[in-house]
């Protein structure tokens, strides 16, 4: 009898293992330059399958679930690198996501099929699905919705000097001063504050699901280190302003989040 995370969790160590430590930056390369004429990206898709002979053979599948299992996994491959290196800007992280979320998304469909007694309706009447569910939605909850609601605080305040460095959400290097009407250039990498603040609520969220508060107390130490050079040496003190505002915000709205999760799944603050 197989268990669903059992045969899945062999799975995907052979997929990380083939897809970032057996293929050379010579076959990627290559099958960008040759697409569907490219041998390397037919080896690299017979090898993802032929791999799973080990997992499977481990764990006592039968030959011809075996077969199945290589065949299908060689071509899903194939057809899904064959549409990465074809699509226009493939290099792009979104793409790369996509990529690996349809490779996983095969290997969970084939894990799914060969466990013994799965079933969806067992998947949502087991006892941790409504916790797994409201993690997930925690997750999603302090990413763009956060930043939406930071950006619609922040855009009560005026901006007075020219120059700012925000965690504020901004998807572009010019922001528009509310009062003003004035448009603003922000120095450094474009969405930059955005992309800190997603991985700051990302961070302080994922440690208070595992109950610890002193690594949320790190956290934040950390960025306030970095920062607080850049805050004290600028002369804008609407910008130090925005940026305190912007990140208490960030961070008062993960905290709640995180502490009403950790209350709805029971964990235990260490």
């Amino acid at each position: 009898m197989f268990d669903f995370f059992s045969v899945l969790i062999p799975f995907l160590l052979i997929h990380t293992i083939c897809d970032f430590y057996l293929q050379t930056d010579r076959w990627v390369e290559a099958k960008k330059a040759h697409t569907y004429r490219s041998p390397e990206l037919y080896l690299h898709a017979a090898l993802q399958g032929v791999a799973l002979l080990l997992p499977a053979m481990a764990l006592g599948i039968d030959w011809r679930s075996t077969v199945c299992l290589i065949v299908i996994v060689a071509v899903s491959h194939f057809i899904i690198d064959l549409w990465k290196v074809t699509t226009p800007k493939g290099d792009k992280l979104a793409y790369f996501v996509i990529d690996q979320a349809l490779h996983v998304s095969v290997l969970a469909a084939i894990a799914f099929h060969v466990a013994d007694g799965a079933s969806m309706e067992a998947v949502l009447q087991h006892e941790r699905f409504s916790d797994g569910v409201l993690v997930v939605f925690a997750y999603v909850l302090i990413l763009k919705p956060t930043s939406i609601v930071i950006g619609a605080v922040l855009n009560k305040y005026p901006i007075v000097d020219s120059v700012m460095d925000t965690d504020a959400v901004t998807d572009t290097d010019v922001i528009t001063d509310p009062v003003s009407d004035k448009t603003a250039n922000v120095s450094g990498l474009v969405a930059g504050g955005e992309l800190i603040g997603y991985l700051e609520r990302l961070l302080i969220l994922t440690f208070m699901l595992v109950g610890s508060y002193a690594a949320v107390g790190f956290v934040l130490a950390a960025k306030s280190i970095f920062r607080f050079g850049e805050l004290n040496q600028s002369a804008n003190r609407s910008m130090t302003e925005y940026v305190l505002i912007g990140s208490l915000i960030s961070v008062v709205i993960t905290t709640l989040i995180g502490a009403l999760v950790s209350l709805g799944v029971d964990i235990k603050f260490k």
